[in-house]
């Protein structure tokens, strides 16, 4: 991955999205060529591994990994429009570009057939996706024979982290102004998620 310096982020702030990503995209290569699918993980900071699980029925568990697994975690991104900033008005020179979080994980993928292994990625998963709500969800809500039954239809999986690269791509090149207009830009397109981003990483 490309990362210039100024788009370099500290290790907490990798740790930060590890911990409160989205749905990521699993890629190996495979004796059928490059194979992705979406899925959440949770990060296991102890072990330092990713857990997660794949539907039974999706071939690529069953697919043989050629070298490592790429995992690919997204943070909030968005279109930045030039005339948001200051300098447009200033000399015009200044066009569009886009912002982005993202962290591409390299590790060692490891398949579990295994409905207690699964079951208990499944509890963690849930739970961590249910704090926080007014009436969160448990596993231990559903009838036990039809989790179950659910938990057949998957497989777990494990990357275990070689290494990390990461970008946080939130127009740290630009001048203060220019940065405040896109904060203010993004927060009027009602995209407060990128603008937070935005001013959470601006240079000091």
């Amino acid at each position: 991955m490309y990362v210039p310096a100024h788009f370099a982020p500290d290790d907490e702030a990798v740790l930060e999205l590890l911990a409160h990503h989205g749905a990521a995209d699993l890629v190996t290569m495979t004796p059928d060529g490059l194979t992705a699918t979406m899925l959440p993980f949770i990060h296991d900071r102890e072990r330092n591994v990713l857990l997660g699980h794949l539907a039974r029925n999706n071939e690529h568990w069953r697919l043989p990994v050629i070298g490592d697994a790429l995992v690919i975690m997204h943070g909030p991104d968005a279109y930045v429009s030039p005339t948001w900033y200051a300098s447009k008005r200033d000399h015009g020179r200044v066009v569009p570009t886009w912002n982005y979080i993202t962290a591409h994980v390299h590790g060692t993928m490891t398949v579990y057939d295994d409905p207690a292994w699964v079951e208990n990625v499944v509890r963690r998963l849930s739970d961590h996706h249910e704090t926080g709500r007014a009436e969160p969800w448990s596993v231990d809500d559903a009838p036990a024979k039809y989790v179950s039954g659910q938990l057949r239809a998957i497989v777990g999986v494990e990357i275990g982290i070689k290494r990390i690269e990461a970008k946080f791509k939130l127009s740290q090149n630009r001048p203060a102004a220019d940065v405040d207009g896109v904060i203010d830009g993004l927060r009027a397109d009602g995209d407060d998620r990128s603008a937070t981003a935005v001013a959470q990483h601006r240079p000091s």
